[in-house]
């Protein structure tokens, strides 16, 4: 698979299958989001990768309503970072950026790898700051949800989900986002 094809067959499924974790899927990941760019190379990502049994019953209390079909989850990727991590230009701040692509890379190898990945932001960060005895200062950024994708769509997903499990949602069109020499707001 190649990066155009990793890209088109990313889908953020919530019927998960299990999957085995082992520690060379946790560095086969790790590693291809560690060669993300970065300003500086300040690399100001950090994971967390959650696959035993306990931890990832208990992160199952940080998640908000509607996303209980995140209990199928093999294992939970939490991403942290601060602003002090990165460049801080001006009031240019980049960590969120450039761990947003460390993420993006990590979410494509496993996509390639024929996993889900899904990026949540329906949990709370204090909550996961207290089960995983996580700094103050460091700001929970997403969870990333991974397993394999179901061929059975499950119950506890609601109407709508079980609806984007079978099609891609709509994207905006280019002329949506797509601005050439100068911005105008297309609304």
């Amino acid at each position: 698979m190649d990066v155009k094809e990793a890209i088109q067959n990313r889908r953020a499924y919530r019927s998960l299958d299990p999957v085995e974790i082992t520690q060379d899927l946790i560095k086969d990941l790790a590693s291809h989001a560690q060669l993300s760019a970065s300003c500086n190379n300040n690399q100001p990502w950090r994971f967390v990768f959650i696959f035993e049994p306990e931890m990832l019953k208990k992160m199952h209390d940080a998640l908000s309503k509607g996303n209980e079909w995140v209990q199928r989850a093999s294992m939970i990727i939490v991403v942290l970072s601060k602003k002090e991590y990165d460049c801080i230009i001006g009031e240019r701040v980049y960590y969120q950026f450039d761990t947003g692509m460390a993420s993006a890379f990590l979410i494509l190898r496993a996509t390639e790898l024929g996993l889900v990945a899904h990026p949540i932001a329906g949990f709370s960060p204090k909550r996961t700051r207290e089960i995983l005895g996580i700094p103050d200062d460091l700001e929970v950024i997403t969870l990333i949800n991974v397993g394999k994708h179901a061929a059975t769509i499950y119950p506890v997903l609601s109407e709508k989900q079980a609806a984007i499990e079978k099609k891609r949602p709509e994207r905006f069109p280019l002329e949506k986002f797509v601005f050439l020499n100068r911005y105008t707001d297309n609304g």
